[in-house]
């Protein structure tokens, strides 16, 4: 059974403890992708963004043994409360009705590909006050603008790391911005 996992963001630079097997492979589905989700450490991430530009997003070989173990590795890595994996927690397998947008277009892609399964990280966008409300791109280079210290370091970090085919429009402002190029 070959699971694979999407990513787009610090999965790729930074697994941890995400069993996967191999490299990430660049030529994952097309989907909408974008700067506009605060973390609960105060950097901007990427997140599945509704009406955004799609790009190909990146994937890879889970080593795990069931659909229930790459949830629930994919939830540790993310640091999702287990009670949380199911509204958080993208998931596609057969049998199982999709419960996440995208589904569609990941799961033709998973079709043509041969997987079991796919599960990818969906948490919603937007800043921690106001979840599920997309971010404008002045809203986002606001508020990095506005970070200092580890919180500043953290959030360049993140932004600099992000995979180099990950080009979203509040990516190329952003770099233009603050000078934030990748690295």
């Amino acid at each position: 059974m070959t699971i694979a996992c999407l990513g787009w963001g610090s999965l790729i630079w930074s697994p941890r403890t995400l069993p996967v097997s191999g490299d990430w492979h660049t030529d994952g589905p097309h989907l909408p992708i974008e700067f506009s989700r605060q973390a609960a450490d105060g950097r901007i991430t990427l997140a599945i963004t509704p009406g955004a530009k799609t790009i190909p997003v990146l994937w890879a070989e889970m080593a795990v043994t069931s659909m229930e173990d790459a949830v629930y590795e994919l939830g540790h890595r993310e640091g999702i409360p287990l009670d949380d994996t199911e509204a958080h927690i993208g998931l596609l397998q057969p049998g199982v009705t999709p419960r996440h947008a995208q589904a569609d277009v990941i799961g033709a892609w998973a079709d043509a590909h041969g997987f079991a399964g796919v599960v990818w990280t969906a948490l919603p966008t937007g800043f921690k006050d106001v979840r599920g409300t997309i971010p404008t791109v002045d809203d986002v280079l606001a508020y990095l603008r506005d970070l200092t210290g580890e919180t500043r370091a953290r959030a360049e970090e993140y932004i600099r790391h992000a995979p180099e085919q990950t080009r979203t429009a509040y990516r190329d402002v952003i770099e233009k911005d603050l000078g934030w190029t990748a690295a």
